[in-house]
């Protein structure tokens, strides 16, 4: 199984901006029930105005998330560019039989989501100078955080009918696609989706991304809102950076899957349920 991922920076420390594109490279292994084998370099770097030590950071944050995801970099490509660039090509194994993918939600289904929301409304803020001290701190933690002991808990439980990561679609364009792939529709609940602090006030302000405000656009057709849900659609559509897993597992499995979860350091929530599509849709209440 191979992936790649690689983007400009989002943080302005070199080494922790290394360490959260590795990240969400990995990501995408653990959603499809993998395990991570080994990882190549991908830098964009201009060569006559960034130092060299600085690349090495950002080179030295990727090499440590890649022995915290226990896979080993092998090597990898860099090329001179205009803008930096860093992320990753990532290998990992999975048997064929046991391969999770994005669509599958069967009505009845419960959804689990495993991180907050919200990384791309401060990290929009933090290059507007609005989110420093400790926001910046959690966020930062957040995004550089592996969905390894959540990928490894839902892939060995056996009972996941559908999983993905919620990266740069947002909550609501990575649940569409699980809807419409799966010929179901999704009701999310919005007050029990998890945000990070000052998050919905942040949005409130129009500290919100562009590529958020295109995910609410594209799946405005298939999105039923209730007027009074606890947070606004544009938190639910914001473009996360390594985001957390969005599982649809059957209901009676929802009990043990938070306990085990629980146990290895992940604070999931069930945060809506799958019903049946016809056409397929979002719902939020």
């Amino acid at each position: 199984m191979e992936t790649a991922d690689f983007f400009t920076p989002v943080v302005d420390d070199p080494y922790w901006f290394g360490r959260i594109a590795a990240a969400n490279a990995f990501s995408d292994i653990w959603a499809m029930g993998a395990r991570p084998l080994f990882a190549l370099n991908l830098v964009g770097w201009p060569v006559k105005t960034l130092p060299m030590d600085v690349l090495g950071e950002v080179l030295r944050g990727g090499a440590e998330t890649a022995a915290l995801a226990g896979a080993s970099v092998l090597g990898g490509h860099s090329i001179d560019d205009p803008e930096p660039k860093y992320g990753m090509a990532v290998t990992g194994l999975v048997h064929p039989d046991r391969i999770l993918r994005n669509v599958g939600a069967r009505p009845g289904d419960r959804l689990l989501l495993t991180k907050p929301l919200g990384s791309g409304i401060v990290t929009t803020a933090i290059k507007r100078g609005l989110a420093l001290g400790a926001l910046l701190e959690q966020v930062t933690q957040l995004m550089a955080g592996l969905n390894r002991a959540a990928g490894e808990v839902l892939a060995a439980s056996g009972v996941v009918h559908a999983l993905t990561d919620v990266t740069g679609f947002g909550l609501l364009g990575h649940a569409w696609e699980m809807a419409e792939g799966s010929g179901v529709a999704l009701r999310l609940q919005a007050a029990r989706v998890p945000v990070l602090e000052g998050v919905v006030e942040l949005a409130g302000a129009d500290v919100v991304p562009g590529g958020s405000k295109a995910n609410l656009a594209w799946v405005q057709p298939h999105l039923r809102l209730d007027p009074g849900a606890a947070l606004p659609a544009i938190v639910l559509a914001d473009a996360q950076t390594n985001g957390g897993l969005l599982a649809a597992v059957p209901a009676e499995a929802v009990a043990g899957l938070l306990a085990a979860l629980a146990a290895a350091g992940v604070s999931a929530a069930e945060i809506g349920e799958v019903l049946p599509g016809d056409p397929s849709h979002l719902e939020v209440v």
